[in-house]
């Protein structure tokens, strides 16, 4: 049996079914029931930190992806961050273990790099570490942890560094998590409000047309925001080569799409569809600019990314004019 955490989620819930088109047994785990009934898939729903509810997942598990985590930058958040990502990946690990599972593939994130302030790019499994987040910093510690059970109780793991990753679907939904604020003004807005920076929403503001519009994003020398984004089902076949792939064993490798997105280049590629005004802001700041190296993962187990952002936003754009048909 393979158990997937975070199963709900975005990435999860795409793996799951992978691994049933396989003709795998799957067990869920997460805090949120996926409401999925099919054959060969069973789920425990509860926090990764909960012993009795970690030992009944791992109950006859022999391959853990652990993908769960908890996402947030507010402060205010910081130690639900800490109770998920790392004690949760503490228990996991022990009840790991004392099952004998036979691999543990444990999603990290490129935030345990310091992204905004590259010391080189492209940025390489052999950058230094300086997560500037605390979601980075929790990450780095379930790295560190994984490592320790591999020597301490033999249990043989692969780290995957996850790029940025969304569903295409969100790229034009303003209320999406991510994309929301990243490509829409007012939702970005919004989130600088919530983030406390008020003078950041206040200049985003003075450059509202008065109707629905989008946002090009640019540091305080006005240069465009360039990162990595990727399709959550790019993310799933690298997951499901890793498995496959024995070298990977005891390996740290960064996974994602090969190319970063351009901000100057993908807000006309969104606004074609939508038809909103581009209004570009310069904010303080060096801004987001980093390229994340994948090469090494390509080269070891021939990962070939299918999804790039701009067939990412072909079916963005189907699922806009759907929703704004009806």
């Amino acid at each position: 049996m393979i158990l997937v955490t975070g199963s709900s989620g975005r990435i999860g819930r795409h793996l799951v079914e992978a691994l049933l088109a396989r003709g795998e047994t799957v067990r869920g785990f997460d805090a949120r029931p996926s409401g999925r009934s099919t054959e060969g898939y069973s789920e425990v729903t509860g926090a990764f930190s909960d012993a009795d509810a970690a030992a009944r997942a791992m109950e006859g598990v022999r391959i853990i992806f652990h993908l769960g985590a908890f996402m947030s930058w507010l402060l205010a958040d910081q130690p639900r961050l800490f109770e998920a990502n790392v004690e949760g990946t503490r228990v996991l690990l022990a009840a790991a273990a004392a099952q004998k599972a036979r691999r543990f593939l444990f999603a990290s994130s490129g935030e345990v790099y310091p992204e905004n302030m590259p010391q080189y790019l492209p940025v390489d499994e052999a950058h230094p570490l300086a997560p500037a987040s605390a979601y980075g910093l929790t990450k780095l510690l379930g790295e560190e942890m994984v490592r320790w059970a591999g020597r301490s109780a033999g249990l043989a793991f692969t780290i995957l560094r996850f790029s940025h990753t969304q569903d295409a679907t969100e790229l034009l939904d303003p209320d999406s998590f991510f994309s929301g604020p990243r490509f829409f003004l007012q939702s970005r807005i919004r989130q600088q409000e919530a983030f406390g920076n008020q003078a950041v929403a206040d200049l985003l503001r003075r450059h509202d047309p008065g109707r629905p519009a989008m946002v090009l994003a640019r540091n305080e020398a006005g240069r465009p925001f360039r990162m990595h984004i990727t399709d959550a089902r790019d993310m799933v076949a690298g997951l499901l080569l890793a498995l496959d792939h024995e070298v990977t064993i005891g390996g740290t490798y960064n996974l994602g799409a090969t190319d970063p997105v351009d901000f100057a280049e993908a807000l006309p590629m969104l606004a074609e569809v939508t038809g909103y005004p581009i209004c570009m802001v310069d904010l303080p700041g060096a801004g987001v600019f980093y390229e994340t190296s994948n090469a090494r993962f390509r080269a070891e187990t021939g990962f070939a990314p299918a999804w790039p952002f701009a067939r990412m936003v072909e079916e963005a754009a189907v699922a806009w004019r759907a929703k704004h048909r009806s």
